[in-house]
């Protein structure tokens, strides 16, 4: 049984005559006749009564009209949805990002990408950055949301938007009114610092400090950027942070801008190389849709 005979009896038995159903089928009458005839003997059913005068469906006939239609409208959903998921626009993406991306522009693009997008399921992973890439490599996910780039065999790295380190100081902190603060300020200062096992932006701020003779005092290390701006605006120290977590604060905290071979920042979607998910491929072109346009 092929496939264009459940075709040719579908419109053939909506049209109860040859010649109309032909046309239909953009064939000549012979082979519809033809077709009609080998799908009857394969099924060893009589579909169809016909004369020189009219054509009938028997009852057999109408009974297996009712199932070719579910098959062909079901062969219908499924071509649709492959079509749909080989140009991104149905599937699954499987995320990992830390905390810190809550506060950023991350949600903004789930759900604008939501709104063009609404038949891909988009999926949140909370871990921390190094176990994103342990995730990553497993294919666990499909991109970490990172703020280090990581490129070699087997990943690749994505620039998404800018993103600069700033210093964050409690609200009645001695420098909290200005706008721009170099490192050595800070010096005799307490840093809430993240743990350096966590990720290569917390080793890269850690070591920043260190090339610019900071011997800072430590007074908690964390693992997670909103549990510093916490921390910070309860008084219990200062902190260097992305730029992007500190709105949700308030004035609870001040926030200051830092040299720029120190605040230099860029969040990037780090993925497979051999990566064949369309789904993420569209997610990242609305990522950078987003990021070109002010105010994101």
């Amino acid at each position: 049984m092929e496939l264009r005979q459940l075709r040719y009896f579908a419109v053939l038995a909506e049209e109860l005559n040859f010649t109309r159903a032909a046309a239909r089928l953009h064939i000549s009458q012979p082979p519809l006749s033809l077709q009609i005839a080998q799908l009857e003997r394969e099924l060893d059913v009589k579909l169809f009564d016909r004369n020189n005068r009219r054509v009938a469906l028997t009852e057999a006939g109408a009974a297996f009209l009712n199932d070719v239609r579910a098959t062909l409208a079901g062969l219908k959903d499924a071509t649709v949805r492959a079509r749909e998921v080989d140009q991104g626009r149905a599937g699954r993406i499987e995320i990992g990002l830390s905390g810190s991306h809550f506060l950023g522009p991350v949600p903004a693009l789930i759900a604008r990408h939501a709104a063009t997008h609404p038949q891909v399921s988009v999926l949140l992973n909370e871990m921390n950055p190094a176990a994103q890439l342990d995730a990553l490599r497993g294919q666990r996910i499909d991109v970490s949301i990172s703020r280090t780039a990581v490129d070699d065999d087997e990943l690749q790295s994505l620039a998404l938007w800018p993103d600069p380190v700033v210093a964050a100081l409690p609200a009645g902190h001695r420098l909290a009114a200005r706008k721009r603060l170099a490192l050595a300020d800070l010096a005799q200062d307490a840093f809430v610092m993240l743990r350096p096992d966590t990720s290569g932006f917390a080793r890269g701020l850690a070591d920043a400090c260190a090339r610019a003779g900071i011997a800072h005092t430590v007074a908690q290390r964390v693992a997670e950027v909103p549990a510093q701006l916490a921390l910070v605006a309860a008084g219990l120290g200062v902190a260097l942070v992305p730029q992007s977590a500190c709105g949700h604060f308030g004035d609870r905290i001040a926030v200051c801008a830092l040299p720029a071979e120190l605040s230099r920042g860029t969040v990037y979607a780090v993925t497979r190389r051999l990566g064949r998910n369309r789904a993420l491929q569209a997610f990242l072109q609305t990522a950078g849709k987003m990021a070109m346009r002010p105010g994101r």
